[in-house]
């Protein structure tokens, strides 16, 4: 089977930045932060961002690169014989689907708020209200992921590159005009100051163990999600430079979600700590308070929908490249039978709030999106930036750091230098152990 190619360097950038932007930076970033008490968690944020995901984002395109394979056979075409760091292929497909099983639904609720708006049904907008009704859930977990797949029944470049290159350039256009509309509101001042002035009384191992899992998330590191574009890619680019566009496109979009949200919280008097709903219940009410709210409303979760289904398609097309891998399928037949999985598995989310809310996996009011996302975001992409790392740099009983280096500085662009092996063989693993060691101790299991 011939292995697809991008058709341009900007179609490679914007679908990697496609599948880096998403939830975690629209959704799941601007509640943490204000979980986290603002400014010093988005600090540690930016700096788990350039000492961990960086270099995992440079070793993740390089695997992908030199073995020209999905994760699922990446470890194959290059560990040594007898070795068994192909195992990691397996979790990494594991991993996609166990994403899926959440984001897909998110991605859904976003496009059900998107609805409510443009149709002019937003005052009586509930979080609750939307996560609490099964039938809203699977229709719109089942619309988008019908949307994805039948995208990705077409050919690299006239389905995925050609829809997501398309997708961004609108969700970046739209983010800015929403900044400046923020930037207006009467108590834009206090909203900002919170975000972007750290208060580094609020810094403690929980907002570091919570800063460096969600650079992971943010990023799609450590399942191969971003291996698999380094897989569609030639060798005319140096993969430094292009996975610092990347990181750059990814933080800009988070940070001005950023920019958005918390002046019209302050505004609008709502909670900036209202966790998972703060897109939702404190987006709502504060558009539904503005002059030509529907519209702003109908503009932002627009946005949303964009940065969602940007992740949702390249997920998606790892899991269906990893699959096609194994079997030999068509794009469309491995489309049809990866999208009924991925609907199976995330019904559990989508019903989760309901008809099986029964199911309290961890601390009181834990259900299935949080099973989820404990076994990807603290357990699956730190564990696999880990593998990665140790594969990457150590030769002996891995690739190599010669290797890797060889492979991330062919083409034009910056290149990854020798006084950077500290920092990926030695920094990376140990500090990535580390918080994720601490993060396990002080998890709320009950």
């Amino acid at each position: 089977m011939q292995r697809e190619k991008f058709n341009s360097r900007l179609g490679f950038i914007l679908v990697s930045a496609g599948c880096a932007i998403g939830c975690g930076n629209v959704w799941k970033f601007p509640w943490m932060t204000g979980q986290f008490g603002g400014g010093g968690f988005v600090l540690i944020y930016l700096l788990c961002l350039l000492v961990l995901g960086l270099p995992v984002l440079v070793m993740e395109f390089a695997l992908g690169r030199a073995s020209q394979a999905s994760p699922i056979k990446m470890y194959q075409r290059l560990e040594k014989p007898g070795q068994k760091w192909h195992i990691h292929g397996i979790l990494a497909l594991i991993g996609n689907f166990c994403l899926m099983a959440f984001y897909t639904v998110v991605a859904g609720w976003m496009l059900y708020y998107f609805v409510q708006f443009a149709i002019g049904k937003s005052a009586d907008l509930s979080f609750v209200s939307m996560i609490t009704a099964p039938k809203i859930n699977v229709i719109y977990l089942a619309i988008t992921v019908v949307i994805a797949f039948s995208i990705l029944c077409f050919r690299l470049q006239g389905g995925l590159e050609r829809v997501t290159k398309y997708m961004m350039i609108l969700l970046l256009i739209l983010m800015i005009v929403l900044a400046v509309r923020s930037a207006t509101l009467e108590k834009a001042a206090e909203g900002l100051k919170f975000y972007l002035v750290p208060d580094f009384t609020k810094i403690n191992g929980s907002v570091i163990v919570g800063a460096m899992n969600q650079a992971f998330f943010t990023l799609s590191l450590g399942i191969g999600s971003m291996a698999i574009f380094g897989s569609y890619i030639g060798k005319d680019r140096s993969l430094l430079g292009e996975s610092i566009n990347v990181v750059v496109l990814d933080t800009f979009v988070a940070i001005v979600a950023g920019l958005i949200i918390f002046p019209a919280c302050t505004t609008y008097n709502v909670e900036v700590n209202a966790g998972p709903s703060l897109l939702f219940d404190t987006m709502a009410t504060v558009f539904n308070n503005m002059p030509g709210g529907r519209i702003w409303g109908a503009l932002f979760f627009l946005f949303m929908v964009f940065a969602s289904y940007s992740t949702v398609l390249a997920v998606c097309e790892n899991i269906l490249a990893c699959v096609r891998e194994l079997t030999g399928w068509s794009r469309p037949l491995g489309s049809v039978i990866c999208g009924v999985a991925v609907f199976v598995v995330a019904l559990t989310t989508a019903l989760g709030f309901s008809v099986w809310s029964g199911f309290v996996p961890f601390a009181e009011g834990s259900s299935w999106l949080d099973f989820w996302d404990f076994i990807v975001s603290t357990n699956l992409l730190p564990v696999g930036s880990l593998i990665m790392a140790l594969f990457c740099c150590n030769k002996r009983f891995g690739w190599g750091w010669d290797n890797l280096i060889q492979e991330a500085n062919t083409g034009k662009g910056l290149k990854v230098k020798n006084w950077m092996k500290p920092i990926f063989c030695y920094a990376v693993p140990v500090i990535i152990i580390f918080i994720y060691i601490y993060g396990l101790c002080t998890f709320a299991w009950k």
